[in-house]
């Protein structure tokens, strides 16, 4: 994943510490296994007060008011220059607002019909694949066995309340967009500096999804209190996990990060419970564990 940088922002005054450095000094005191950790946990929790939000307004509202929330933020921090682009590097970053945007609507949509540990264990499935494709070993057949095999535990074969058919689609859709955003994330890397490219592709998205998201939210978006929860999702959901991923990364092999970030179906089932109170059965946590297992396995074999 990519992420802003936090060397960017404006001078607050003379005499004064650059918001950004004193952001970094911070981190710099945490190891870098911790800011992966932290990032995780930011993404979760912010999923999970999205999902409260569902309440109050439909997914597509929620996903509207996340990214464009995110969009101002990131358009402030790493505002995009888009003088001297070609078209391939316009295609590339439209591209990937294209993905953004319909990554984070079938995902709440999918949030909207599953319990949030299994929504993300099946998005998870779009990495583990983009990572199993770089390898040409005969082990990564058994990562992909595992994989299934989670799935298969997590379909609703008989009759489930708390997990749909259209929910494992939606998420389905959600994880190969997610493959999709890691290797469009690397060419929007190389062809913008800094953050730049995710800030403009996150505006697009924005703009993508207001649509459907003003359609379906209609006056109670502009609710002070929807607003207020809805720039927390933002933070939590991309600005935060973002700069602590983009810290982590330089100070840690790519691999390791890899590694930690496996761990993210499992402490998405957690935040589940602690914040939604969705209690999962035994055959569920044990989908969750599998698809972790195949996730582990594939990282680390392509460490060697």
């Amino acid at each position: 994943m990519t992420a802003f940088a936090l060397d960017d922002p404006l001078e607050r005054g003379p005499g004064l510490p650059r918001p950004g450095r004193v952001l970094r000094t911070a981190a710099d005191s945490i190891p870098p296994s911790g800011l992966v950790l932290l990032g995780i946990f930011s993404v979760q929790l912010g999923a999970g007060f999205a999902k409260e939000l569902f309440t109050a307004l439909p997914p597509s509202a929620v996903v509207f008011l996340r990214i464009a929330m995110g969009a101002v933020v990131m358009g402030v921090v790493a505002r995009p220059r888009l003088r001297g682009l070609s078209r391939r590097d316009w295609a590339v970053a439209l591209g990937f607002g294209v993905t953004l945007a319909v990554m984070n609507l079938t995902f709440y949509e999918a949030l909207a019909r599953l319990p949030l540990g299994i929504a993300v264990a099946i998005e998870f499935l779009g990495p583990l694949g983009v990572a199993v494709a770089a390898s040409r070993r005969r082990l990564d057949l058994l990562w992909i066995a595992l994989a299934g095999a989670g799935v298969l535990l997590l379909a609703p074969w008989g009759q489930s309340e708390a997990v749909s058919w259209i929910g494992i689609g939606f998420a389905m859709v959600a994880g190969a967009c997610w493959a999709a955003y890691i290797l469009l994330s690397a060419a929007v890397g190389g062809r913008f500096p800094g953050a730049t490219g995710l800030s403009f592709a996150m505006i697009v998205s924005a703009v993508l999804v207001a649509p459907v998201g003003i359609t379906t939210g209609g006056v109670d978006l502009l609710q002070p209190e929807l607003l207020l929860i809805g720039l927390g999702v933002g933070l939590l959901s991309s600005v935060i996990p973002y700069s602590l991923e983009l810290q982590a990364l330089r100070r840690m092999p790519k691999q390791v990060f890899g590694i930690l970030m496996s761990m993210e179906p499992a402490a998405a089932a957690l935040i589940g419970v602690l914040v939604l109170n969705e209690l999962l059965h035994a055959q569920q946590w044990a989908a969750i564990i599998c698809i972790v297992a195949a996730s582990l396995g594939s990282t680390r074999m392509r460490r060697g």
